[in-house]
C-alpha cells in the first residue's frame, strides 16, 4: 500500500497581499500563496518560550513552524505578506475575535474594543506597476528632482534594521536621537541618480535628502507596499469620537488569555 504523504494536520492556503508578483519565478511563493497549518500545543510551546520572547524572534519561530513548505525562507518574505500570515495564524489558532484596549485619541479614556479579524482585507494596490519577479522601483523626488531606485522591504531587511538600530543606540547612548527613519531609508534605497554605491547612498540620506523629499518618498512607499489593511473605525464609548485608526497589536493578539 502506498504511503499517504498528505499532512496529518488541517491546513489552509493563505493568499498573500503581494500576489507573489515580486518574488522570483523560482520561488515557491511566486504563485502568491502559502499553506499554513492550524496551531497546536507545539506552537503554544513556542509562544510561551521566554527565551524566544527575550530574543524578539518568537513570532518568526511560530511562523516557521506553521508554514507547511519547509523550503520557504521566511527572510525572503515581504513584510506585508508576513503580516497577512500573522493575522491568518491568529485566526486559525485562537479564532477571529480579537479583543484589546485602546486610549481614545480625543479624551484619552481607556476603551475595551474588539474586531473580527476576518473582516480585514488587503490594501488597495496598483499592481500594474509591478514587474514580475523584480522588487525594484523608480521614484523622482518632487523637490530636488533627483531619481532614486528602491525596493520593498523583506523580513531579512527588517531583522537587519532592528540589529543596526540596537547597535546605533549603544553607540549614541545619551544623545536621545532615534535613527530609525534614516536607517530604513538607507535599506530601501538601491541607487541615487544611477549610483548604487552604498557609501554614496548613505551620504545622500544623511546629508542631502531634503525633508520634503523624504516625506514624499515615505508616503509613496506606504502607498505601493502590498499589505493587509489593519485600519478600522474606532468609536469612543465615553465621548463618541470616531476615527479610522490602526488595529493595535497588543499582547492579546497571540496570547488572548494574557491579563485575564
Amino acid at each position: 500500500m502506498a504511503e499517504d504523504k498528505r499532512p496529518k494536520f488541517p491546513t489552509e492556503v493563505i493568499s498573500l497581499p503581494s500576489k507573489g508578483k515580486l518574488y522570483s519565478k523560482e520561488s515557491s511563493i511566486s504563485n502568491g500563496e502559502i499553506e499554513i497549518k492550524y496551531m497546536t500545543a507545539r506552537e503554544e510551546d513556542i509562544l510561551t518560550s521566554q527565551n524566544l520572547i527575550r530574543k524578539g524572534i518568537v513570532i518568526d519561530k511560530l511562523l516557521e513552524s506553521l508554514i507547511v513548505d519547509s523550503s520557504i525562507n521566511l527572510d525572503e518574505i515581504l513584510i506585508g505578506d508576513k503580516n497577512a500570515l500573522m493575522v491568518a495564524s491568529r485566526i486559525l489558532g485562537y479564532g477571529k475575535n480579537y479583543e484589546f484596549e485602546i486610549n481614545c485619541p480625543a479624551c484619552n479614556e481607556r476603551n475595551a474594543d474588539n474586531i473580527d479579524l476576518t473582516k480585514l482585507g488587503n490594501k488597495d494596490i496598483d499592481y500594474s506597476i509591478f514587474k514580475r519577479g523584480i522588487n525594484e522601483f523608480e521614484f523622482e523626488l518632487p523637490a530636488s528632482k533627483r531619481k532614486i531606485t528602491y525596493k520593498i522591504l523583506t523580513q531579512l531587511d527588517e531583522r537587519e534594521i532592528d540589529s543596526e538600530l540596537k547597535a546605533l543606540k549603544k553607540i549614541s547612548a545619551g544623545s536621545n536621537i532615534d535613527h530609525e527613519v534614516t536607517t530604513r531609508l538607507k535599506r530601501a534605497i538601491l541607487s541615487v541618480d544611477g549610483n548604487s554605491d552604498k557609501n554614496s547612498i548613505n551620504g545622500f540620506v544623511e546629508n542631502e535628502f531634503l525633508s520634503r523629499d523624504s516625506l514624499a518618498f515615505r508616503n509613496h512607499l506606504i502607498k505601493i507596499t502590498p499589505d493587509i489593511d489593519m485600519n478600522y473605525l474606532f468609536t469612543c464609548e465615553f465621548c463618541n469620537y470616531d476615527e479610522e485608526i490602526t488595529v493595535p497589536m497588543t499582547v492579546q493578539f497571540f496570547w488572548p488569555a494574557a491579563g485575564k
